[in-house]
């Protein structure tokens, strides 16, 4: 991936953290997603009192870019503002594996950023071929 797509992603993935609403953490998160299509998407955190109706930022971005008719993602940015990186969670990575199970991640903070692949994230998904194998049953 060129690092000018790479530098684009995590710029507009910290323009957007500063929209989140986290006001019980304040873990604030930015993400910008890349589909196939080379359109982009934001996304930002969103929590809740009720801390099972928090939205991350990666999700919100995806889910943005699927209701827009998408459904093959490149690659996501995600922006944090703290020392170490954050990748993002268990559920997240496997709404991205339901769409592009070859997808790039790319983790940043002010500092700097990795990029790594889904598989490298996620070694043992749950997919829509694991459904099928099942039966239906």
């Amino acid at each position: 991936m060129k690092k000018e797509i790479i530098e684009l992603l995590i710029k507009k993935a910290k323009e957007v953290r500063k929209l989140a609403y986290a006001p019980y953490s304040n873990f604030k998160v930015g993400a910008a997603l890349l589909t196939k299509s080379g359109k982009i998407y934001t996304g930002c955190n969103v929590e809740n009192a009720s801390y099972g109706a928090t939205v991350c930022a990666e999700r919100v971005a995806m889910f943005k870019a699927v209701s827009e008719g998408e459904r093959k993602f490149e690659a996501i940015a995600v922006y944090v503002e703290t020392e170490i990186l954050a990748f993002p969670c268990a559920l997240c990575r496997q709404v991205m594996y339901e769409f592009s199970p070859d997808m790039k991640i790319i983790s940043a903070n002010k500092d700097r950023y990795e990029v790594k692949t889904l598989d490298e994230l996620f070694p043992y998904p749950f997919g829509p071929k694991d459904l099928l194998k099942s039966g239906g049953n």
